[in-house]
C-alpha cells in the first residue's frame, strides 16, 4: 500500500454509558490510514458496522477508491462489541446495552488523547457506521464538518426493529442461551438459521429474481451455505446479540429528549444521506423524512438491485463507483 497505516487500542478506563451502568476497563480498538496533516484538518471518521471489523472495511479505501488515504487521514474504530474492541466474547462483565452514543463519545475521546484532533472534516459511515455518523454530527455539533451515511438512519424504524428482534429471538431460542445476551456454549444450529434469516433481509427480491446469487454458486442452498452461514459461523453469538441490542436503540433523539427534529435540526454538518432504493431495513423513505430538518441535507439514493449491500459494494463496480464519485463530490465541497 502507497500509504502508512497504524493501529491499536485505546484503554478507556471504565465507561459510564448513557444507558446506565459501566463498561469496565473499556477499551477500542483502531486503525489509521494516511498521515495527518500539520493543522489536523485532514480527519475522516470511517466507524464499522453491524458485526465487521476495521480490516474488512479497508477494501474501499485507496487512492482510486471511495476514501483516498493518500488525502485523508482515516481512523477506522471498532464498535464495541465486535470483538476487537470491548464485546461480551471478551468482557466477562460486558453490560446489557452499549448504545452508539457510547460509541462515538470513546470515539470522540480517541481522536481527542490520541491524535490531539477536535474537528472532523467527515464522518463516513455505512448501515450502523452511518448510525454512528448520524450520532456524531448530533452529539458534537460543532466538531463535525460532514457526515456522509450510506444505508443508515438517524432513529431505526420500527420495520427495522422487526427484523432485529427476530433475529434476537433466533438466538434466544436456541438451548446454549443463558438470558442476559449470554450463552453457555456457541449456539451452532441457531446462528445458521440467523445467517439464512438475514440472507432474505440484505439482498432484495430484485436481486434474487435477476439470479445475482448465481454469479458464483452452483444453486441457492450453496449461496447460503457458502455465503451466509459461513460468514456468520466465524462471529461470536453473544457479540452478534449484544450490537443488535445497540442497533436497535439508535436514535439521536435520546439526547434531545426523544425529539427527533430537534436533534436533526441540531446539527450543523452538512449531511449527505446515501440511501439504497431497495434495501428492506433502512428505506429512501426514513431519509427523505429526516431531510427537511436538516440545516445542510442531500438526500441521493444508490439505484441498485442489491438491497442493503448497495451500500457496501465491494466486488459491485457500478454501486462502488457512483459512491465514490458522490462522496468525493461531497468532500470537495466547502464545509
Amino acid at each position: 500500500m502507497d500509504w502508512s497505516i497504524k493501529e491499536g487500542i485505546f484503554a478507556l478506563g471504565d465507561l459510564p454509558l448513557s444507558a446506565g451502568g459501566t463498561l469496565r476497563d473499556a477499551r477500542l480498538n483502531w486503525r489509521a490510514h494516511g498521515t495527518l496533516s500539520p493543522a489536523r484538518d485532514n480527519v475522516i471518521v470511517y466507524p464499522t458496522s453491524y458485526s465487521a471489523q476495521s480490516p474488512e472495511l479497508q477494501w474501499l479505501l485507496g487512492p482510486e477508491g471511495i476514501l483516498d488515504p493518500t488525502r485523508w487521514f482515516i481512523i477506522q474504530p471498532d464498535m464495541f462489541g465486535n470483538g476487537l474492541s470491548s464485546s461480551p466474547s471478551n468482557s466477562d462483565d460486558y453490560p446489557a446495552l452499549v448504545t452508539a452514543f457510547d460509541n462515538v463519545r470513546a470515539q470522540r475521546r480517541l481522536l481527542r488523547e490520541v491524535f490531539g484532533v477536535e474537528r472532523v472534516a467527515c464522518v463516513y459511515g455505512w448501515s450502523m457506521g452511518a448510525q454512528q455518523a448520524y450520532h456524531w454530527a448530533a452529539e458534537f455539533p460543532e466538531a463535525v464538518e460532514r457526515i456522509v451515511a450510506i444505508c443508515g438512519t438517524a432513529r431505526t424504524s420500527p420495520h427495522n426493529q422487526v427484523f432485529l428482534r427476530s433475529l434476537m429471538a433466533i438466538l434466544e431460542a436456541a438451548p446454549e442461551y443463558q438470558g442476559q445476551g449470554r450463552f453457555s456454549a456457541e449456539p451452532v444450529a441457531a446462528v445458521r438459521a440467523f445467517a439464512r434469516s438475514y440472507a432474505g433481509w440484505a439482498l432484495s427480491q430484485d436481486f434474487y429474481r435477476a439470479g445475482l446469487h448465481l454469479a458464483s454458486e452452483p444453486d441457492l442452498e450453496s449461496f447460503l451455505r457458502n455465503q451466509w452461514e459461513a460468514r456468520w459461523a466465524i462471529r461470536r453469538a453473544a457479540n452478534l446479540y449484544a450490537q443488535l441490542k445497540c442497533w436497535d436503540a439508535g436514535d439521536i433523539g435520546q439526547a434531545y429528549g426523544g425529539d427527533l427534529p430537534r436533534a436533526l435540526g441540531a446539527i450543523q454538518a452538512r449531511v449527505l444521506l446515501m440511501p439504497g432504493d431497495t434495501d428492506l431495513y433502512f428505506r429512501v423513505a426514513d431519509n427523505a423524512a429526516e431531510l427537511p430538518h436538516l440545516r445542510h441535507g442531500k438526500l441521493l439514493p444508490i439505484l441498485s438491485i442489491w438491497g442493503h449491500r448497495a451500500g457496501n459494494p465491494m466486488g459491485n463496480a457500478a454501486d462502488t463507483a457512483f459512491i465514490r464519485d458522490a462522496v468525493r463530490e461531497w468532500l470537495a465541497t466547502p464545509a
